[in-house]
């Protein structure tokens, strides 16, 4: 897929999708924003949006459900102080715009607004990530099946005890443009797509699941023969490992954590307590602790949305801004949290880039991108090795967080016990409980093996889902507690 050469095509796309078929320039855009300022307001925004999405999914060699939707419309918001008033409607026309401008008014006393709106909306500036086009059409939808098929037979061929495979594909075409009462106008196109793969196998009667599978923005090409085998060669050894699993042992013991998508555990107990708006009311357990020491020396954790086609990136967020490389902890202190435009404003620091919202039909809000861990200069074998007892947690499953004390519980999906600096056996129903800026300081050795995970990643937020990117190095952590099931 070829990258976007500027931003201004990127614009000059959007505004042919989002503007242009509905008799709308950027003169609508300008009285819109005027018509919110008639009120006294601090600033407002116009969020237009048109979303194409496909899934297929195949169980048991069938096709059980293939779905495609189309979903377009148009966000209004309006900020005074720390107040919000926001409309939205799913019809983008000049009447549905103004009507919307009008019911955000209703925030703030009738006056003249505080800041003039600018009469000229003039371009902004952006990343060139990823492609312009449209992933959907890339393949037909004989295509996409027959992938599927192919997926499912590769996966039984592995092993005879592989009883079942399930297969998803899944893309979507994003445009958006933001318009902003400071004059500023901006705009993205957002092509993704994933690949998932689930096995169940079966041994003695005991039956066991295994997980895989990617994706990025960019098209179906990226499923190449070579990317497809390692999918499902992933799925298959997961779930044959976790047919000689045995019970996980409990207690207080050393835990290592592989690279990559374990560094979901790091987006959840950490990530999302960074968030501005969790630090600004005071709710996050890293309130106030700007320049203090919340991890091991050597700890380094970014937030970036700059990554060329990941999962989390973005040209622009959903605020008209350039995503950016953001260092949250750095060498085990920390520098700075995650802002979108309220956020930044009322704690009286620099946007970030990380305002992020799932629709047109949503508020805004501070969002992670690629949220990952540098590397360090351990090589992960001497880590095992320096292991006497412990666990080694290669996958994550689910898991979850309290934002005001930084508690998490996360599942193992994948985890072996390891004892003299070997691996002994896999273990199953392996949890990892603990508090995340107390983690953080209990990181003794750091992998020089940084990876990011496979393009899988969706983060949850007040009801709003979005696409995100985690990522880490092999990290020995010490006295974590694991419950288990001996």
């Amino acid at each position: 897929m070829k990258l976007v050469e500027t931003p201004f095509q990127t614009l000059a796309l959007a505004r042919s999708v989002l503007l242009e078929p509905y008799g709308l320039d950027d003169s609508h855009l300008s009285a819109a924003l005027s018509e919110i300022f008639r009120h006294r307001v601090d600033y407002a925004d116009l969020y237009f949006q048109f979303t194409r999405t496909e899934g297929w999914s195949l169980e048991e060699g069938i096709v059980k459900s293939g779905s495609f939707s189309i979903d377009q419309g148009v966000g209004v918001r309006a900020v005074s102080g720390d107040k919000t008033a926001f409309a939205y409607s799913d019809v983008i026309g000049a009447d549905a715009l103004m009507n919307a401008a009008r019911a955000t008014r209703t925030i703030a006393a009738r006056g003249a607004g505080r800041t003039k709106v600018s009469g000229t909306l003039v371009p902004g500036q952006g990343h060139a990530l990823y492609g312009l086009d449209d992933p959907i059409p890339r393949l037909e939808a004989t295509q996409k099946v027959a992938l599927l098929e192919r997926v499912e037979r590769m996966a039984r061929a592995k092993d005879p005890r592989v009883r079942q495979v399930m297969a998803g594909l899944a893309a979507e075409y994003d445009v958006v443009l933001v318009a902003r009462s400071d004059g500023h106008v901006a705009a993205d196109v957002r092509p993704l797509v994933r690949l998932s793969l689930s096995v169940i196998a079966e041994q003695g009667g005991r039956r066991e699941q295994g997980h895989s599978g990617g994706g990025g923005r960019f098209d179906f090409s990226h499923f190449d023969d070579e990317r497809l085998e390692r999918y499902v060669d992933e799925a298959v050894h997961a779930a044959l490992t976790n047919l000689e699993a045995r019970p996980a042992p409990a207690g207080t013991m050393t835990v290592v954590l592989g690279p990559g998508w374990p560094g979901v555990l790091l987006h959840e107990a950490v990530g999302h307590g960074l968030e501005g708006d969790f630090n600004r009311k005071g709710s996050s357990v890293f309130a106030g602790r700007i320049g203090e020491r919340v991890a091991s020396p050597g700890v380094t954790v970014v937030d970036d949305g700059t990554l060329s086609q990941r999962r989390g990136s973005l040209n622009v967020d959903d605020e008209g801004n350039p995503t950016q490389r953001n260092v949250l902890i750095e060498d085990g202190i920390l520098r700075g949290y995650l802002q979108d435009s309220l956020n930044a404003r009322l704690m009286k620091s620099a946007v970030t880039g990380n305002g992020r919202r799932e629709s047109f039909a949503h508020l805004p809000m501070p969002r992670m991108t690629n949220t990952y861990m540098l590397a360090g200069g351990r090589d992960p074998a001497e880590i095992l090795e320096s292991v006497d007892r412990g666990l080694y947690a290669v996958n994550f499953g689910g898991g979850q967080v309290d934002i005001t004390n930084g508690k998490f519980v996360f599942s193992a999906s994948e985890a072996w016990w390891v004892e003299n600096g070997r691996l002994q056996y896999p273990v199953k129903g392996a949890t990892i409980v603990g508090n995340g800026p107390d983690a953080l300081q209990r990181v003794t050795m750091i992998g020089n093996d940084m990876r990011l995970d496979p393009g899988i990643g969706v983060c949850g937020k007040d009801g709003q889902s979005v696409p995100v990117g985690v990522g880490q190095p092999t990290l020995r952590i010490e006295r974590m507690t694991v419950g288990g099931t001996a």
